[in-house]
């Protein structure tokens, strides 16, 4: 069983009216970004071809992620592989994911650790020019204080090495304090419950729409980045059991139901535009997330390169 989510236009209409009041109008896209978000640096022909055509200048890369091992304790895991080179023109932003919980453990000294272990595997792997390192944590109230803390530190320690700072923003954090960096990436997708079987996770017009109101006043530059991945979702009864790798992560059952979201391009256009109007400048550097082996043929199948033509 599969089940898209696509709201009807008369719908998307009557929300996109309602956040454009006062907006403003759409501004050209000055940089075309993408994420890559797997464990192994390797492009294929198709991926090259990608970045060339549609002129994507700028890459997250995920270096590695943050996590608690087996003993408690706060450590890099899943550390990205290098087997290819970085193609002529392309610039490489660090990303570092930290699990939410590693920040109530108080490690002093996180964002030098960090920071020195970018520049070790840049430099190491001839990642030549980095101008910039991203941290994506979905931090909390409990844990705001400590990863505010640990930005203020690694920003200060950036900066004393030539560097900027950013940080992904998720939508709930809108309203929240602006965290101590020096740009965010809006993250325009997992926008919603994955147990909410009647809506589309990864972005839904009725989930973002309360928090869009917050965009303008935002006081952070930022870029946003847009979904071109689908998820499969596996449910047992009316109960969500997790989301399907490619590593059979799970396992099916007699039974179960598996659920294929993805979302359309209309949509994602409807609320690229919808920023615009609220804020155009978040849309000056657009982001695909992300450009992985998995996603790449899709990416062409569904002409989603047309997200970076407002």
């Amino acid at each position: 069983m599969s089940c898209r989510i696509i709201h009807p236009l008369s719908l998307l209409a009557v929300v996109l009216a309602l956040l454009s009041c006062n907006g403003k109008e759409n501004a050209a896209v000055e940089t075309r970004s993408a994420y890559y978000w797997s464990t192994t640096w390797e492009l294929d022909s198709a991926q090259r071809a990608f970045l060339a055509e549609n002129q994507v200048s700028r890459i997250y890369l995920r270096y590695f992620d943050v996590v608690i091992d087996q003993n408690g304790e706060v450590m890099p895991n899943a550390t990205l592989r290098f087997a290819d080179s970085i193609p002529q023109g392309v610039e490489i932003i660090p990303t570092v994911f930290i699990v939410n919980d590693c920040m109530a453990k108080g490690v002093e000294n996180l964002g030098e650790l960090i920071l020195n272990r970018v520049l070790q595997m840049s430099e190491t792997h001839d990642v030549m020019g980095v101008k910039e390192i991203q941290i994506d944590c979905d931090w909390s109230q409990r844990t705001r204080a400590a990863y505010f803390e640990m930005l203020s530190q690694l920003r200060e320690a950036a900066h004393a090495k030539g560097l900027r700072l950013s940080a992904t923003i998720r939508l709930h954090q809108l309203s929240q304090q602006v965290p101590p960096v020096d740009c965010g990436v809006l993250m325009m997708y997992n926008t919603g419950d994955l147990r909410r079987l009647d809506r589309n996770p990864i972005l839904d017009m009725d989930d973002a729409a309360p928090y869009m109101r917050h965009i303008k006043g935002y006081d952070l530059p930022l870029s946003t980045a847009y979904p071109v991945f689908t998820w499969q979702l596996l449910v047992r009864g009316d109960h969500f059991i997790g989301i399907i790798h490619n590593d059979d992560n799970l396992t099916i059952l007699p039974g179960d139901t598996i659920i294929s979201h993805e979302v359309s391009l209309d949509t994602v256009q409807a609320v690229r535009d919808a920023i615009s109007r609220l804020r155009s400048d978040a849309n000056r550097e657009i982001i695909l997330f992300d450009i992985s082996k998995n996603n790449i043929k899709h990416i062409k199948q569904k002409h989603y390169e047309k997200i970076y033509h407002p």
